[in-house]
């Protein structure tokens, strides 16, 4: 798995037109349509568009058109085609020709699906019989609130409320604290946020720079007990505009404490240039069972640069940040942070003098996506490991989230500045936990059940991942 050096120039190029193009041209496929059946709306869009789109395109939703319908997709059936070979939508970005491809809860089409998409409109978007139409799938009430994605939490907390106007500065600062409410300690399966605000996604100008959807660009979080004190491994992993929602690693359950309050203390806002706009988060909870203990402890080990540089009118530009490992770890996502001009990162590990790359992938600012890895893809990497980022922007006017592409931009806090950051969570472990999970990894590799991405000791002889330190001399 060592990438040939021009591996990241080809990448470059591919990453910085925003999105990642990797399905083969419509030529190619239109070629392959007189061979195949009939591709209809009833029998075989509607099935993807209830399984991908719908909790998000239905009427008076976050979405700006509704795609319950054969009479209400027809008239975007080219955009869906462009949108879904380009990987825009639904948003996934992660480049599926290279690095780990297994995550929870992975919203992104097949290229199978992609293919019917395109076929389908090639055809000229044949509505096809009724009575192949499958029947409506059940989704949430509409309300003014997100439908919450891993379905209804145990505990809810509700931020306060900030109010944004149409056109203002970024704003940074503590909006105020809320009780959990809790009686006694708890340990978290799964936390999700979701912003709620009034927007109206059918307002809102398409282009132009971020804020869009959303207005909290950011919020970092603390939980303070009951005597006030603060509690550092209790923290919740911070919100970003369009996040998903986070799966901790099942032996590495976040404690939330009895009595406990949400400090609401780092908060990034910024306006979305079209109403002025009320909004708060809300953060749901999912808990372990009642007698649940952790047997591994879960930290962050975020890194990046502020040696950003960013040349104005120019694509293709590259920024590397590093950090090496001081404990074995389980690194359980990837989570690439950039701003208004980036659009892509790739992810690499080395060890022991190969270089591999963990993933690659697009990334737009106004859905920053957590990709969390399954438990038996999870890279393994012993102490020692440099962790390599490698980001890519573009700052022509190509880019349709760049406000003004004469201008040069640096590091800095404001959406329309630069950053490159990635936001991995890691289990560490000790030489003999390590150890026995390079050993329980290397048999799920043999059974064709894992990939040996991101396990590099994985290729040494049985047992010589004992401790990382012996095994690298």
């Amino acid at each position: 798995m060592v990438e040939p050096p021009n591996r990241l120039r080809r990448l470059s190029a591919v990453l910085t037109s925003t999105v990642l193009a990797v399905v083969g041209s419509g030529s190619s496929v239109s070629g392959q349509a007189g061979l195949q059946a009939e591709v209809t709306f009833t029998k075989d869009i509607a099935p993807i568009l209830q399984q991908k789109c719908q909790s998000c395109h239905r009427p008076n939703y976050i979405a700006p058109m509704a795609l319950m319908t054969y009479e209400q997709v027809r008239p975007y059936a080219r955009a869906i085609r462009q949108q879904t070979a380009q990987r825009t939508m639904p948003p996934w970005y992660i480049d599926r020709t290279i690095g780990i491809q297994s995550f929870k809860s992975d919203m992104s089409l097949s290229d199978e699906q992609i293919g019917t998409i395109a076929r389908w409109v090639e055809a000229g978007a044949p509505e096809g019989s009724p009575g192949d139409l499958p029947p409506p799938i059940a989704l949430p009430e509409v309300s003014s609130s997100p439908v919450w994605e891993l379905g209804e939490p145990d505990l809810i907390v509700r931020s306060p409320t900030v109010t944004v106007k149409a056109v203002a500065p970024d704003w940074w600062g503590a909006i105020g604290e809320t009780p959990t409410g809790l009686a006694e300690d708890r340990y978290v399966r799964s936390v999700e946020i979701r912003e709620v605000n009034d927007v109206d996604p059918r307002e809102l100008a398409r282009g132009g720079t971020v804020g869009g959807l959303f207005v909290f660009h950011h919020a970092n979080f603390g939980l303070a007990g009951p005597d006030g004190q603060t509690d550092p491994q209790s923290r919740i992993p911070a919100h970003e505009v369009g996040r998903n929602p986070d799966q901790f690693d099942p032996r590495a359950g976040r404690l939330l404490r009895a009595g406990s309050t949400i400090l609401f203390f780092d908060n990034h806002l910024h306006a979305n240039g079209v109403v002025e706009t009320n909004a708060h988060l809300e953060l749901g909870f999912r808990f372990h069972p009642k007698g649940y203990k952790p047997t591994m402890e879960y930290r962050g080990i975020g890194f990046g640069t502020t040696e950003v540089d960013l040349r104005p009118n120019e694509a293709n530009q590259e920024i590397d940040a590093y950090t090496v490992l001081q404990e074995n770890a389980k690194i359980l996502n990837f989570e690439p942070h950039l701003h208004a001009t980036g659009v892509g990162m790739c992810f690499q590990a080395i060890w022991g003098g190969r270089t591999e790359t963990l993933n690659c992938a697009g990334y737009n600012h106004n859905w920053v996506r957590n990709y969390q890895y399954t438990d038996d893809s999870a890279p393994l990497l012993p102490k020692g490991t440099i962790l390599k980022i490698t980001g890519y922007f573009d700052t022509t006017a190509k880019n349709p989230l760049v406000y003004e592409p004469r201008n040069w931009t640096g590091w800095g806090n404001r959406s329309v500045d630069n950053m490159i950051v990635n936001l991995p969570y890691v289990v560490p472990m000790t030489d003999e936990q390590f150890a026995e999970a390079v050993d329980e990894r290397r048999k799920k590799i043999a059974a064709g059940q894992a990939t040996p991405i991101g396990c590099p000791t994985c290729y040494l002889p049985e047992g010589a991942a004992a401790g990382s330190s012996r095994a690298s001399r």
